[in-house]
């Protein structure tokens, strides 16, 4: 049992015994029949009154988590996990709630405080998985018959990310599965039938249009309506302080320079592609070219990390990672949607979510984007343009 106090924190010492004892309950350190160390004991190793250690222990007891028998000491009780598991989901509603309250209180609004929450948990989890530690993803099973399934494949963006999750707190009944395996191939997994809608915004050299021409190549005669998700800005990410002096596009061919790129079949990638060759650049001569990833923010979590200079991204990404952003171009990001699915009990919820004034809000906080058209029928492929 390895306790550590803060005697700066504004937890009283007991306190701080009593959360990490039912911590190292609930993640397995201690199980039912352990023994903790004696009062004595615990309070010199602690250096404090063994007043504390003994209130931790009382408070612990009548919460069911240790259980003490004359002259044996005290051990971890039979059922204490189920007891920790609710004590630590009502902790950590007192937590967030007086988070919540310090900010608002401070005058941040609702939608600013979710925003700055939903940056802050894109850089932790892009920095867990970089490092092996985050989770690994339980698949959804929309063969059970009472969850619906949606599955949504394509391009990632952060506002993709906030929507998907306001949508399973609001539809906990349906099942959402994500894959952010690039705007091609999430075109191309609508034309096999394994998603329903495709994250994308991929822009045509020959006409300068987004997506509807990729979508009419890749699912020909097929009716595909282009639903605006945003308008953001495409840019460079750069580390703070831009000490490579890195200003655009043609400086990544600059010898020392390093890149970090997203993978093909990317928006993102068909851009940066768009632009070197533009400028009559060879891939061959960027530094980093093949090294790839599979979002923005793991883009932005390498040029955080040192792995690499600059990467090409997404304003939010580059917040959330407390980089530098050079901004180089507007685009639109559609989720193109088959009609066969657009009305559907999966999908119509989606595009509800999508139109909220709450989703619009919450977005326009990340900072880069423009929600102007969130939500409207930009074109398809089938109809003349229309706004729903």
């Amino acid at each position: 049992m390895d306790l550590r106090l803060d005697p700066n924190s504004p937890d009283p010492l007991h306190r701080q015994i009593v959360d990490q004892i039912r911590h190292q309950v609930a993640t397995g350190r201690l199980v039912a029949g352990d023994r903790l160390f004696p009062v004595r004991s615990l309070a010199g190793q602690l250096r404090v009154n063994v007043n504390t250690v003994a209130r931790a222990y009382l408070e612990l007891e009548k919460a069911g988590v240790v259980s003490t028998a004359a002259g044996k000491g005290t051990f971890v009780a039979g059922e204490a996990p189920a007891k920790v598991a609710d004590f630590r989901q009502g902790r950590l509603k007192d937590l967030l709630g007086r988070a919540m309250l310090e900010a608002l209180s401070l005058g941040y609004t609702q939608e600013q405080i979710e925003g700055a929450l939903a940056l802050q948990l894109a850089r932790w989890g892009e920095l867990r998985a970089s490092s092996g530690d985050a989770p690994s993803e339980e698949a959804p099973h929309p063969s059970s018959p009472s969850v619906s399934a949606l599955c949504i494949a394509g391009s990632h963006d952060l506002a993709l990310d906030l929507l998907i999750g306001q949508l399973s707190r609001s539809r906990p009944e349906l099942s959402v599965a994500s894959s952010y395996v690039g705007s091609l191939a999430g075109l191309m997994a609508l034309q096999r039938g394994e998603a329903q809608v495709a994250g994308c915004h991929l822009l045509d050299e020959e006409t300068g249009e987004y997506n509807v021409p990729f979508v009419r190549r890749i699912l020909p005669g097929e009716e595909v309506l282009m639903v605006n998700l945003v308008h953001r800005q495409q840019g460079l990410m750069v580390a703070k302080g831009n000490p490579k002096g890195i200003q655009g596009i043609e400086h990544l061919a600059r010898p020392g320079v390093i890149v970090v790129n997203r993978q093909k079949g990317a928006g993102t990638r068909v851009l940066l592609d768009l632009r070197l060759r533009q400028l009559g650049i060879s891939p061959e001569n960027l530094q980093g070219y093949d090294h790839e990833v599979s979002t923005h923010t793991a883009v932005a979590a390498a040029v955080a990390q040192g792995a690499a200079d600059v990467g090409l991204g997404i304003l939010p990404a580059a917040k959330a990672m407390d980089l530098d952003f050079l901004s180089l171009a507007t685009e639109r990001f559609d989720l193109a949607i088959p009609m066969s699915h657009y009305e559907t009990s999966e999908v119509a919820p989606l595009v509800a979510a999508l139109r909220s004034k709450a989703f619009k809000s919450v977005v326009r906080e990340l900072g880069g984007y423009d929600t102007s058209d969130t939500g409207v029928v930009v074109a398809t492929t089938g109809l003349p343009a229309h706004a729903a």
